[in-house]
Formats: structure tokens, sequence, C-alpha cells
């Protein structure tokens, strides 16, 4: 195929293995979406009604929430339908969306990390400057510019992507990915730009997690001399290492999954783990800070009382007035 507009649809082979088991996958993956949905939409309608927790900590979290939204509606819908259909196609615009968004989703989460992480270090090493360092407005400043940062890179490396020349329609994958249209170009040469430019997002999305470190190494070396920063530490930093160690662990399986390829592992096993990412982050995250983060856990505590006795109000006066 000598010019890309030739394709203008993409056959996604990676749902091959499902024909078998569809209407479970697609039973699952509609629960699995509707749990994400509920509780993340619930941390983030209760960190925005509640002015006891218009603090930088929670801001950031209910960032974090809203791209996992976001992140989850550019695959979950799509792959739903997907699961239902006889014929798995996406259009070539389709693709290049789909990619844009789940990148932009991944990168934002690991920005949005390092950000909760500097967080975390103005509190413990620098308390006494917090709140004037990690004001409201800045905090929201700073989440605004990261992800429209990273919505860029990822739009330039869609745009480079959208140039090549390529010479097969077929996706080995549930979804679409930079990576995987690349691999599909007609001639090599066409990858070098490409090529050049993802090595740079990658330096700059490794430095992200340098600065993880080297904040972390600080936070330790300050509460280790203090009981108070310990108590601290385990109270709002264990949660952030919590989704931390989560996130590194999906990108380790999904690099190590790239690497070995189609020959070395069942294709079954390479779905999971190309969609963990887009699974296990957004369900775990709002469970791990709803539970360890005393003030959200009280606020929800309160939240499901208030709809209990407001439900079983409902019934007794149904059930009066029946009488």
């Amino acid at each position: 195929m000598n010019n890309v507009s030739v394709i203008t649809m993409f056959f996604l082979s990676g749902f091959n293995e499902t024909v078998s088991h569809r209407f479970v996958l697609f039973f699952l993956s509609l629960f699995c979406y509707c749990f994400i949905c509920l509780v993340n939409v619930s941390l983030i309608v209760i960190i925005i009604l509640d002015s006891n927790l218009q603090e930088s900590m929670y801001i950031l979290l209910c960032v974090f929430c809203i791209n996992a939204l976001y992140g989850t509606a550019g695959f979950f819908p799509k792959i739903l339908w997907d699961l239902l259909s006889d014929v798995h196609l996406i259009s070539y615009y389709g693709c290049l969306i789909q990619s844009q968004v789940i990148n932009s989703f991944v990168c934002g989460e690991l920005s949005i990390l390092a950000l909760m992480a500097y967080d975390r270090y103005v509190a413990i090493c620098q308390p006494l400057k917090y709140h004037s360092i990690m004001s409201k407005q800045r905090v929201i400043r700073f989440a605004c510019f990261l992800w429209f940062t990273n919505f860029c890179i990822m739009a330039v490396n869609a745009f480079l992507t959208s140039r090549l020349k390529l010479c097969s329609p077929y996706l080995s994958t549930l979804f679409c990915v930079n990576w995987i249209i690349v691999q599909l170009a007609c001639f090599p040469a066409q990858t070098i730009v490409n090529g050049i430019f993802a090595n740079i997002t990658i330096i700059i999305y490794l430095l992200h997690g340098v600065f993880i470190v080297w904040s972390y190494m600080y936070i330790i070396q300050t509460c280790v001399k203090s009981i108070e920063n310990r108590a601290k530490f385990m109270q709002t930093c264990v949660p952030h290492l919590v989704s931390l160690f989560t996130f590194v662990v999906a990108i380790l399986t999904n690099i190590i999954s790239m690497r070995l390829g189609s020959k070395e592992l069942p294709r079954t096993l390479q779905n999971f783990v190309a969609i963990e990412l887009l699974v296990i982050p957004p369900v775990m995250n709002p469970l791990i800070y709803g539970f360890k983060l005393t003030k959200i856990r009280k606020k929800f505590h309160s939240v499901v009382i208030l709809k209990v006795t407001i439900f079983c109000f409902i019934r007794s006066e149904n059930s009066f007035t029946h009488s």
C-alpha cells in the first residue's frame, strides 16, 4: 500500500481469543466499568462538596480520579461494543483518537503521582511553607499544566504516527496504541522521527520517576528523625506509594509483554497484561485512598449512613401509606 489514506479501518485481531467467552467477558467488563465510574465519581463528589477537603492532597486525588474516568472512557465503551460484535473494527482516525486518550491517561497518571510526591515532600519536609507553596489555586494550575503538557506530547506522537504509510490494517491488540501502529509502517526509514520523539518522551517520564524517588529520599530522611512525621508518613504517604507500586508493576508487565512478543506469551495472557493498566489502577486507587485517608473514610461513612436512613424512611412511609 503506497498511501496511508488507503487504510480507513483497522481490524482488531486481539478479540479472536474471546469469541467463545464474549458474553461472560462483556458482563465482567460492564461490571468493572460501572464500578470504576461509581467509586471515582463518588470520591470526586465527596471532595468537591466538602469544604474540609479543599486541600492540595485531596484536590490532587480528585484530579487522579478524573484522569481515571478520562482514560477508561477511551477504552471500555469500545471494548464493550466489540465484545458484542462479530466483526471487530475501528476507523483509522478513531484508532488515533483512542491511542491519544489512552497514552495521555497513562502519562497523566505518572505526572499526577509526581505532583503528589512533591506535595508530600513539602508537607513533611517544609511544613511551615506548605500552605503558601501548595495553595489550592497553585495546585489546580500545576495539575492543569501537567495534564495539558501530557496531552500535547501525546498529540505530537499521534501526529507523527498519522504521517506513516502503513502496509497492513491488522492490529494484534484489543485497542489502539501508537507503538503497534508504528510497527505496521511499510518502510523502517519512515519511523526514525517517531523513534527519536518516542525516546525523548521516555526520558521525560523517566525524569518523573527520578523526581519521585528524590522526593521520597528526603521524606524518609525527615521521617526518621520525628515520630510525628512518621505518623504523617503512614497516614498520607502509604496510599501514594501503593498507587505508585501498582502503576509501576502494570507498566513493567506491559514492557515485558512487548519485549517477549506474541511468540512467547499466549494471546489471552497478552490481552490481560495489555488491559491491566486501564483496569487495576482506576479500581484500586479510589479504594486505597478512600479507606486509608481518615477524612474521606468518615465522610464516605456519613454519606452511606444518610442514604440508608433516607431509604429506610421512604420504605417505612410507603408501608404506612399502603396500610
